[in-house]
């Protein structure tokens, strides 16, 4: 690590040269690629790309913010740069980005707030990058990624088996849905909440529920679902 520091202070690279800017910039596209190939290979709306650009434009506003500093024909007396001002700017201004790639479905599920998370991080990885601090840059794309990947599957590894599940059930108009309910009963699942709503689709009328359930022991759920998809006129099941 010392070696590593002492490296980047021999070359000067916190300072604003061409193999400093160079490093800088490509180092924010290194970065924010490979944040954005997680994303990409989940097919959400921000991947690869778009986590490049965010990153290297939040890079080039911290390059920027350091150039006003170096500007010699600009009088002291009537400019002041303030280093966080146009950083403070990336990391509000990246909300609206953000916000995009949040949806709530018709089912009443939020999705996309990991990727605007992962949005927002870039940025401030951006940020960081471009004014010099290459250490927590890297180390800082290593903990993203290990959140999202490995992380993801601990967490479904516990999702799995917890004992709060929400379930969508989709039935038939003359569908019963007291099947469904005795079923869950009968897996011992608690039904704590239930919202039933009438729909027309291209297939037809249908019903359908969401379902808020507790269980006294933690329990597999694929069993469940699939035995919730044989009673006769269920059209679809699905874990939200």
């Amino acid at each position: 690590m010392n070696y590593i520091i002492s490296w980047i202070e021999s070359l000067d690279l916190r300072g604003l040269n061409e193999i400093s800017v160079a490093l800088r910039l490509s180092l924010a596209v290194l970065c924010g690629s490979l944040i954005g190939l997680e994303r990409e290979q989940k097919q959400r709306p921000a991947g690869f790309r778009t986590h490049i650009i965010i990153c290297l434009g939040a890079a080039l506003t911290m390059l920027t913010t350091q150039y006003l500093q170096t500007l010699k024909y600009i009088s002291p007396d009537n400019f002041v740069s303030d280093p966080a001002r146009l950083g403070a700017q990336v990391i509000s201004g990246i909300g609206f980005i953000g916000a995009g790639t949040i949806i709530v479905t018709r089912r009443k599920q939020v999705k996309g707030l990991t990727t605007a998370a992962g949005l927002w991080t870039t940025a401030v990885l951006g940020l960081a990058i471009g004014v010099g601090c290459y250490e927590i840059a890297i180390y800082a794309t290593l903990c993203i990624l290990i959140a999202e990947i490995l992380f993801s599957k601990i967490e479904w590894h516990i999702v799995k088996s917890a004992r709060s599940l929400n379930i969508y059930v989709e039935m038939v108009e003359d569908g019963n849905f007291n099947n469904v309910i005795e079923l869950l009963k009968k897996y011992g699942a608690k039904v704590v909440d239930v919202e039933i709503t009438k729909a027309r689709a291209a297939e037809g009328p249908h019903i359908s529920a969401i379902f808020c359930l507790t269980f006294k022991n933690k329990i597999p759920h694929e069993p469940l679902m699939n035995a919730i998809l044989e009673i006769e006129g269920v059209r679809s099941a699905e874990e939200l």
